[in-house]
């Protein structure tokens, strides 16, 4: 693959982040901006409190997908891992910042999930009880994101120095740091709220 080929790999997944589902989906059903509900934020979260529960699944699912297809595309296309990796960090960048709806996209928790399940499905899997061991205890979604996507890198690297992850590239441990800072950059209000002690926890009427 040409250096011009990766660069178009990546600038795809930036693209197809940027399909905000969220508010896409809230405004054919509700006819409304879902970053004027709630805590303002375009994700499955706030599409539960805008518009019920089948359609907060719905983007959830899209969003999975999100991350999914563009690890999973760049790969069908035979791209070296390098690219592979940057179309992770692009896909979340496009759902955080989509270019399609003035830069005001979500937090992208889903669609990280979505590109580091794809890109090492056991570190996920390990990463998945942390963040549900997290919420079950404390009941902060904004506090098991957060401790999620800051503790997949450690996992990936560790399990590729220990070998239970075979195969591991260093792209893969730079481009989930890569998605881990921004995930954390988009959780700073919710990191002074937890900080002040007054971040709702999970059922209350704000969420991250």
């Amino acid at each position: 693959m040409t250096g011009t080929e990766g660069l178009a790999v990546v600038a795809a997944a930036y693209l197809l982040g940027s399909v905000s589902f969220s508010v896409v989906i809230v405004k054919l059903k509700e006819g409304r901006d879902v970053r004027t509900v709630g805590s303002g934020n375009a994700g499955a979260t706030n599409v539960l409190r805008a518009s019920g529960v089948p359609a907060a699944v719905l983007v959830l699912g899209l969003d999975l997908a999100k991350g999914v297809t563009a690890v999973l595309g760049a790969r069908l296309l035979e791209a070296p891992a390098p690219v592979v990796g940057g179309a992770a960090c692009a896909v979340v960048l496009g759902h955080v910042f989509p270019v399609f709806f003035g830069f005001r996209g979500g937090k992208g928790v889903a669609t990280s999930a979505g590109a580091l399940g794809a890109l090492e499905p056991t570190a996920m899997l390990a990463t998945l009880v942390v963040f549900v061991a997290v919420v079950a205890w404390k009941r902060y979604v904004s506090l098991g994101s957060i401790l999620a996507a800051l503790v997949f890198p450690f996992l990936s690297w560790g399990g590729h120095r220990v070998g239970w992850i075979p195969g591991g590239d260093r792209s893969v441990v730079l481009a989930s740091a890569a998605i881990a800072g921004l995930v954390l950059f988009r959780h700073l209000s919710n990191l002074k709220r937890l900080r002040r002690g007054t971040e709702p926890r999970l059922g209350g009427k704000v969420d991250a």
